[in-house]
Parts: structure tokens; C-alpha cells; sequence
């Protein structure tokens, strides 16, 4: 086991070295190099000249990339010129917002997606499988961004039973306070997760259904019911450990889309402002931070599909 988490954490830094120069390429492709991007095009020669001096933007590219990686080693991801904020503290006040938004919908993804797996699975070919189908392809297939324009017309406009905004709380006790605020917001996100999941989860369990050790446990005489939560299950849930680590830039790249909607006050959302007013140092951060996220999230499922499967531990 330790040989496989050593393998795979040194994997997972050379993917995220590799993040950091797509980041830093990204930095000097910008329109007319950073200092135009970040000074405007109406900067003179002589102050792009300062800035590039300034920033050590006219050093060698090698240069420039060893005191960039230096400087994301120490955090320092630059500087809002919009908002006059360091970068870092920008995402420090906004990534836990999008963790909680993000993880109360894996949270409620998980908790329906299962059961409902499971229940396809079971009733395969009956009405219930059916209908749980369609419902799934629908939610797969609509939009997000739809999604949440239904719920807003339906729960909130018509029903009145669920603001349409967000909680604009600063702090993530504040934001978890306010539950009704989260309902729209959470639901819009799992959506889609839950058709995806309940999907995989019903292809899960049928495979493992037809195994020979099920078959094996029912001759002994086991219950259907004893049997899928001691065998069919365990082995149902490694797939989807797999798939919730890939999923993870769709929930972040849904959590813009959610956040600019219900205007919750998050990295998604600060990711749209800056896009809007071409602040491109916090554009490269979200970037970069997202990059970071996606590493992470493929590393801890590895980790849980070897604790799952230890046949993959023996493998690796």
C-alpha cells in the first residue's frame, strides 16, 4: 500500500508541474504579453518597459518560470488589479464557499444516486427501471444553466418556496445558515451528477449480479438483501469512486455556471467577474487552483479504489 501511494503521489506532482507551465504559458500568451493585458493598451512603451522590469517579465523564459514556480510555492498566485487584492486571498475567501456548495451536491448526488442505482438494477426491465431512465437522460442532457432556470421559475417565482439568491453570507458559517438559500443552488448542481452516477451505479450492480460468487451466496442459501449489501456492493461502488474523481472539473466548471445564476458568492462567480472585466491574473489562478483540484481529486480516488480493490494495490 505504500508503494502504491508513493507511486501515485509522484505521479500527481508531475501532473502538477505540468499544470503550472500550461498556467505559465497561458501568462505569456495573453494579447500583447502581460503588461499589455494587465496595464491596458493605452500604457506607454516606457511603462510596459517598468512593468516588464518590475515583474521580471524581460529576464529569460527559464528564469521567469523557475521565480514563477517559486513564487506558486509560496502561494503567491499575483495580484487583482481590479480589486487591488492579492490573488491568494481573493481564492481564500471564496474557495470554501465553492467546497461547500460543490460538496453538499456530491453529498446529495451520492445519498440519491445509490439507492437509485441499486434500484434500477433490481427491477431491470419493469416500469421503475424505466421511468428512473428517462428521468436520468433528461437530467443528463439539460444544461445546467436550464436546469437552474426551471427551478428558479417553478420553486421560487411560482411556489415561492425557495429564494432565488444564494446566501451572501462572508463567512461559511453564515453561508450554511442560511439553508433555504442553498436549496436551489445544490439541487441545480446534482442534478446532472445524479443521472450520471445512478447510471454507472445500475451497470455496477447488474455486472456484479451476474458474478459467480453471488451465485455462490445464494446457493448457500444467503438473502438477496444480505448479499448486496456484504458483496454486490463493495464492488458496485469502485466504479463509482473512479467516476467522482473525473468529475470533479464538470462540478467546478458547473459551480461557475450555478454560482453566476444564483449569484453565490464564490470562485465560480469571481472567476465570471473576472472574465467579464479581464482581470487575467485572477483568471490564471482559478485556472491553476482548478488544475490543483483535479490532481488532488484523481489521487484520492486511486486511493479509494485501492482501499476498495485491493487487487489494484498488488497490481500497481
Amino acid at each position: 500500500m505504500i508503494r502504491f501511494l508513493i507511486k501515485r503521489t509522484a505521479q500527481a506532482a508531475v501532473v502538477l508541474l505540468l499544470v503550472s507551465v500550461i498556467v505559465f504559458v497561458l501568462l505569456h500568451q495573453l494579447p500583447g504579453g502581460p503588461a499589455r493585458a494587465i496595464l491596458g493598451p493605452k500604457a506607454t512603451p516606457q511603462a510596459v518597459e517598468h512593468f516588464n522590469h518590475q515583474q521580471g517579465y524581460d529576464r529569460s523564459l527559464p528564469l521567469q518560470y523557475v521565480k514563477y514556480l517559486g513564487r506558486l510555492l509560496t502561494g503567491d498566485l499575483g495580484e487583482s488589479y481590479k480589486l487591488n487584492q492579492t490573488v491568494s486571498s481573493l481564492l481564500a475567501d471564496r474557495l470554501p464557499k465553492t467546497l461547500v456548495l460543490t460538496g453538499l451536491a456530491i453529498a446529495l448526488a451520492a445519498v440519491l444516486a445509490i439507492p437509485l442505482g441499486i434500484l434500477q438494477a433490481v427491477r431491470r426491465g419493469r416500469a421503475a427501471d424505466y421511468l428512473l431512465t428517462g428521468m436520468a437522460f433528461l437530467a443528463y442532457a439539460t444544461p445546467v444553466f436550464f436546469l437552474g432556470l426551471v427551478l428558479i421559475l417553478v420553486f421560487s417565482q411560482r411556489l415561492q418556496l425557495f429564494p432565488a439568491e444564494a446566501p451572501q453570507a462572508d463567512t461559511v458559517g453564515g453561508i450554511l445558515g442560511d439553508l433555504p438559500g442553498l436549496v436551489l443552488p445544490v439541487v441545480t448542481m446534482a442534478l446532472g451528477v445524479i443521472a450520471a452516477f445512478s447510471r454507472y451505479m445500475r451497470s455496477a450492480v447488474l455486472d456484479n449480479l451476474g458474478e459467480e460468487y453471488v451465485r455462490t451466496a445464494r446457493a448457500k442459501g444467503q438473502s438477496s438483501a444480505r448479499i448486496m449489501a456484504r458483496h454486490v456492493l463493495r464492488n458496485a461502488l469502485i466504479p463509482l469512486a473512479t467516476l467522482l474523481g473525473l468529475y470533479l472539473p464538470t462540478l467546478f466548471s458547473g459551480a461557475l455556471v450555478v454560482e453566476s445564476m444564483f449569484n453565490y458568492p464564490g470562485m465560480g462567480l469571481l472567476f465570471w467577474n473576472a472574465a467579464q472585466g479581464s482581470d487575467f491574473p485572477v483568471l490564471l489562478g482559478v485556472t491553476f487552483v482548478v488544475g490543483v483540484a483535479t490532481v488532488i481529486g484523481s489521487l484520492i480516488t486511486d486511493i479509494a479504489y485501492a482501499v476498495l480493490d485491493p487487487r489494484i494495490r498488488s497490481v500497481s
